[in-house]
């Protein structure tokens, strides 16, 4: 099976290439690296010509209004040359509730993302995932001041990068789902406990307080960013920290 994957130099591209050519499929890697641009539709149509599968884990640039655009842009420009292309099966990665958090601009066009595909004429998969582990840095960046970090109570599932490359994949390689798969990690923590649990795993000596308005995740209410009912994935967080 040959599969085209846009996006396919990023953190889950690359490994999701890996995967599939370690399970003896024909997985090609695509971005603006090699010529390909999901905006302008620059080398698309060649890039998914004579593919079985298209796995599109391109992402926004920014995480603000402007990633409505993108996504927007993007998801149809695919889907039209993959139409073109006689493609059998797109999959993209999306997030765990997306569609339950209206009042941050990147969800909105995440949810934008998969209604546009779902409303195509080729057959689909949407994978949402948890926030990744690789994010909780990031996370940490946003809201701190001095030795401060401000975080919220949140519930989270965090999902090690390597166990949601390795859904991809096998959605990628089984029949359309026309529908969504949801993938989570093995434990759910409140986000400013996780925020403690790395500072002192790594040895920062910041101080993370809890700020219910502090942060993106601020705005999100209740537990709609974890699933305890998802596939669940082996890496547990203390693991992935060592």
């Amino acid at each position: 099976m040959k599969v085209a994957v846009i996006g396919g130099t990023g953190l889950i591209g690359s490994q999701v290439v890996n995967r599939l050519n370690a399970a003896g499929h024909e997985a090609v890697p695509h971005s603006h690296s090699t010529g390909v641009d999901v905006i302008s539709g620059q080398g698309l149509d060649a890039a998914v010509s004579g593919a079985d599968v298209v796995v599109n884990v391109t992402n926004s640039p920014t995480f603000d209004a402007a990633s409505l655009g993108f996504f927007q842009t993007s998801m149809e420009n695919v889907l039209a040359s993959a139409r073109k292309g006689g493609v059998g099966h797109i999959v993209i990665l999306s997030i765990v509730g997306v569609d339950q958090v209206p009042e941050l601009d990147y969800y909105r066009a995440k949810a934008l993302q998969e209604s546009i595909l779902a409303a195509g004429p080729v057959p689909y998969s949407i994978v949402r995932a948890t926030q990744f582990m690789e994010f909780v840095d990031d996370v940490l960046s946003w809201t701190t001041e001095g030795d401060t970090v401000r975080l919220p109570a949140t519930p989270i599932q965090p999902i090690a990068a390597k166990d949601v490359a390795e859904a991809v994949a096998e959605v990628a390689m089984g029949a359309p789902l026309n529908g969504r798969r949801n993938i989570a990690g093995p434990e759910i923590f409140t986000l400013d406990e996780l925020g403690r649990m790395t500072l002192a795993r790594k040895g920062d000596h910041r101080t993370v307080v809890t700020d219910p308005t502090a942060g993106m995740f601020a705005v999100v209410k209740g537990d709609v960013l974890t699933d305890p009912h998802a596939q669940p994935a082996p890496t547990r967080y203390e693991d992935w920290l060592s």
